[in-house]
């Protein structure tokens, strides 16, 4: 019993419930293990009556948590324009008082002492004369000082009438993030696997945005979803960089292997490296097997870019430079220190000598005054993604995208990366984030991605998640944010134990969400959740109240039991605050289960599956939906582009404020991205965009396909075909 009073004094949950009528307990071992990773000590009966007492009686002591969220503006208010009050109320409705200044007494003084509080434009408010002030009075709810601090996130100080003080982060935030003003459709893209004739053996940013100008200006797509392009753990001696993207070494920073090097002005002073790179690129196009090779891509790249490094800039973009340098400060300085310091010692910080471990010790620090010269390098090379980054964004919008880029934020980081050492004392030592078992995979996932501390975000007012929403929001129309649950619960298993040994830890949801929205209506960007999977009750209408969108995969769209006999939802009654698609990264292109390709590949690597007659069963009953509603036409259920078509339509039908279209569901690629369960098995990130027959397909063939203007067609309220672009060709 006092385990549990300790477990869930500190969020670490004793059991979870897989589905609604099911719930599994936690092991005693599992949750000892979780509070050791929080700095508790419950290994023993003693040791645990001994940290409960400590932490009741510093609950019992303190004014304030570490953190405090005040929410802007009113409970009612659904947007920027709140709805009408109702007939017979008494005046305007007030702003809510928050719940932990509720707990303090009658006549405490709050007073901001500093703040990053922010105007709509991003600009410092002017500091009201002694800071800005609130005194809490009797009969608060009806009579009293209704004004509420300024946006942003600030450091808090409280004095009670008795004199006792006390200090907190408070963030203040608007409770919705900003919402897309008008419905659109946009692609869904994996970069790396989208090469143009340019290209050096994988797509790149310059490929990029291409595809935004030349969709949006053709078919009026309205935004870009693209993988995390963030900054790769990089190759050791004994093995290539880990090839998924959502396994990163730092996700604060882009990867510069996505540079497009002819666009680097100073690459014009320096030998062409053009027949180099043309090898990479036929070795992935020229037949059916080519695979992305992505240390040999960087290899070359990274040639080149050492003899551009040595051109010198001219004095304005020099001066733009340092701009950059003094903008990104310390935490770029610790990403080039951890990629200088990996070219010495590897590129996992957990190997390194004792004291190069902690970035802030005298030692890391005489290091990187040594490797001046290498660490300038890797600030430049972010220097130079970010740039490109900002040019790709331009065009989205120039090309009339209201939304634009869609980036992609992982779940976690590398436990052996950038961020990882330079954040060292906020992540969970000897933990791995995953996910329980369920009906999908009975021994649970591990992801091995170490764990933010719930504590010690709080302690630091969640600055670490602060500074990676602004990084990743910088060039961004929106974001998606992976597994978005975990702004809730993650499941925590400690290191060498199995999936099914772990247990979830709760998150300040309000704190992190407060965060996040705070940081989109400062920058204007939309959030994009990932909901799929099991979803605690109440998390995806909490996602909707602060104007997240979430995401719906048709397939998943059904009635399921007990509620429900399992029939597809109705497109009307889908959700509008969602991006409805038909599959993701870890899915099946829509060729591929129409074909039933998708049960086949599983069954030939033996994972677990549906039976080739229920996946047919289940596609036939797709299918004659489509037909009923006059979606697919008659006769055309064996056509495979037709039904692909079909698919669309319906999505179209749904109220979804986005609709995103698999760009490889352009030319019909049956091979899936990734194909989770799988390492060595089946080449996962390392696949081109291919047709039917899997022919790897340029972007420029894309552009000219039939195929992909006829499903691109759907959007634009027509099924007539365009006539054929020049060169179109049958892929």
């Amino acid at each position: 019993m006092s385990l549990g009073r300790l477990a869930e004094l500190y969020g670490v949950a004793t059991s979870y419930s897989p589905a609604p009528d099911t719930t599994v307990r936690a092991s005693d071992k599992a949750v000892t293990a979780a509070l050791a990773a929080l700095g508790v000590d419950a290994s023993t009966p003693d040791a645990v009556r001994g940290a409960l007492a400590a932490r009741e009686a510093e609950t019992a002591a303190r004014l304030l948590p570490p953190t405090v969220v005040w929410w802007l503006g009113r409970p009612s208010e659904a947007g920027p324009k709140g709805p009408e009050q109702p007939k017979g109320s008494e005046g305007p409705e007030r702003p809510e008082r928050p719940e932990w200044l509720k707990g303090l007494p009658d006549g405490t003084r709050l007073t901001l002492t500093s703040s990053t509080a922010s105007t709509a434009s991003g600009a410092s408010p002017a500091a009201e004369p002694g800071g800005w002030t609130y005194r809490l009075r009797s009969g608060e709810g009806q009579a009293a000082d209704q004004r509420q601090p300024p946006p942003g996130v600030h450091t808090l100080t409280v004095e009670t009438p008795a004199g006792v003080t006390a200090t907190a982060h408070l963030v203040a935030a608007p409770r919705k993030a900003p919402l897309p003003p008008e419905r659109t459709h946009g692609l869904l893209v994996q970069l790396y696997s989208l090469l143009s004739s340019r290209s050096w053996g994988m797509g790149d940013l310059a490929d990029l945005a291409d595809l935004a100008s030349w969709s949006a200006r053709t078919h009026g797509t309205g935004f870009l979803q693209v993988n995390p392009l963030h900054a790769a753990v990089p190759a050791g001696p004994e093995g290539g960089t880990d090839p998924s993207p959502y396994r990163p070494s730092s996700r604060r920073f882009p990867d510069p292997v996505h540079l497009r090097i002819e666009d680097i002005p100073e690459y014009a002073y320096v030998p062409s490296y053009a027949g180099e790179a043309a090898p990479l690129r036929d070795a992935v196009l020229r037949d059916a097997g080519g695979l992305i090779d992505r240390d040999a891509v960087w290899a070359l790249k990274r040639q080149a870019l050492e003899a551009v490094h040595a051109v010198p800039l001219t004095p304005g973009r020099r001066a733009a430079y340092w701009d950059f340098l003094a903008e990104q400060g310390t935490a770029l300085e610790d990403h080039a220190t951890y990629s200088a310091l990996a070219e010495v010692h590897g590129p996992d910080r957990r190997t390194w000598p004792i004291a190069l471990q902690d970035p802030r010790s005298p030692e890391t620090a005489h290091v990187r005054r040594e490797l001046m010269d290498r660490v300038d390098f890797h600030s430049w090379l972010a220097w130079l993604t970010d740039t490109q980054l900002v040019a790709a964004q331009r065009a989205a919008r120039d090309a009339g995208m209201p939304v634009g880029l869609v980036h992609d934020l992982a779940v976690g980081v590398h436990p052996g990366g950038a961020d990882a050492w330079a954040q060292r004392d906020v992540f969970a030592q000897g933990m791995s984030v995953g996910a329980p078992p369920d009906a999908f995979n009975a021994r649970g996932q591990d992801w091995g991605l170490p764990p933010w501390r719930p504590d010690r975000l709080a302690e630091t007012g969640y600055a670490p998640f602060r500074d990676l929403l602004r990084h990743l929001m910088r060039h961004a129309g929106a974001v998606r944010i992976d597994h978005v649950m975990g702004l809730f619960r993650l499941w925590w298993i400690p290191e060498g134990e199995e999936p099914t040994e772990g247990t979830y830890i709760h998150y300040d949801a309000e704190a992190m969400l407060a965060v996040l929205l705070l940081e989109a209506s400062r920058s204007g960007t939309y959030v994009i959740g990932e909901d799929l999977g099991t979803v605690e009750p109440g998390v995806r209408e909490r996602l909707r109240e602060g104007g997240v969108l979430g995401t719906s995969v048709l397939w998943f769209e059904r009635n399921y039991p007990p509620v429900g006999d399992g029939s597809p939802v109705p497109a009307e009654e889908w959700r509008t605050d969602c991006v409805a698609t038909a599959t993701t990264h870890d899915l099946p292109s829509t060729a591929a289960r129409l074909s039933g390709d998708d049960v086949r590949l599983r069954e030939q690597l033996a994972l677990s599956t549906a039976t080739p007659a229920e996946a047919a069963a289940e596609i036939a009953e797709w299918l004659a939906l489509f037909a009923r509603l006059g979606l697919l036409p008659r006769g055309c259920q064996d056509d495979e582009e037709e039904a692909v078509r079909a698919v669309h339509r319906f999505l179209l039908r749904t109220p979804a404020r986005l609709v995103g279209v698999w760009l490889p569901d352009l030319v019909g690629d049956r091979r899936p991205q990734n194909l989770p369960g799988t390492w060595a098995e089946y080449p996962n990130w390392r696949l081109p965009v291919a047709d039917a027959t899997g022919r790897p397909v340029t972007l420029e063939e894309l552009t000219a396909s039939p195929r992909a203007h006829a499903l691109l067609q759907v959007f634009a309220g027509t099924d007539t075909p365009l006539t054929d672009p020049p060169d179109a060709r049958g892929v």
